[in-house]
């Protein structure tokens, strides 16, 4: 590679970070309107104040830590050249997301059963931003997922290497933002209610 190529593949890869990180500003963006809403609403007479979070929330939490540290060891592991151990972290790491998408339809089930409502005549304005709001993480969280079976693909493509990891470095960043994304929701739904 000539150093023009190699200039212009620095420039391409730098304006994929870019978009990556305005995406990602977008995304704090739109979960500091809810949450500063959800704040907001909470002066309503009509706020519950008893509400608890599901313990199926808790377990997510852990898991989505777990994912993230799965990712870590995946990435030192292709840059080590121990494909096999990456093939497993990268495998582990969807397990886990798919184990967390479980954990969150198991705490909605408990808020349910517990008798909270999200939508209709028998909710209130606690549950339904509680829905909002783990609904739109859980749609970036859809697309965590995608970017991780793209990332799979490309590592059983075997096209990330040392000097080669662009790919796995973008979605690597993309999942880490959205594991980040849950603990502040959490958090804040923990102390803030």
């Amino acid at each position: 590679m000539d150093l023009t190529q190699g200039a212009e593949k620095h420039k391409y890869d730098r304006a994929k970070k870019m978009m990556l990180w305005f995406g990602i500003i977008s995304m704090i963006m739109t979960f500091g309107g809810l949450t500063s809403a959800y704040v907001v609403s909470k002066t309503r007479p009509d706020w519950l104040t008893e509400f608890e979070l599901p313990n199926a929330f808790f377990w997510s939490t852990l898991v989505i830590v777990l994912s993230s540290v799965t990712f870590i060891l995946a990435k030192q592991s292709i840059l080590s050249g121990n494909r096999r151990n990456a093939s497993a972290m990268l495998i582990g790491t969807l397990v886990l997301a798919v184990l967390f998408v479980v954990f969150q339809f198991y705490g909605f089930s408990e808020i349910v059963n517990n008798g909270y409502y999200f939508t209709g005549s028998e909710s209130s304005i606690t549950t339904s931003f509680i829905y909002v709001l783990v609904i739109v993480h859980m749609a970036h969280l859809l697309a965590g997922i995608i970017t991780l079976l793209v990332v799979i693909y490309n590592h059983f493509k075997q096209r990330y290497k040392k000097g080669q990891m662009l790919g796995i470095e973008l979605g690597a960043t993309f999942w880490h933002f959205v594991d980040l994304m849950w603990i502040y929701l959490f958090v804040f739904l923990y102390f803030f209610r």
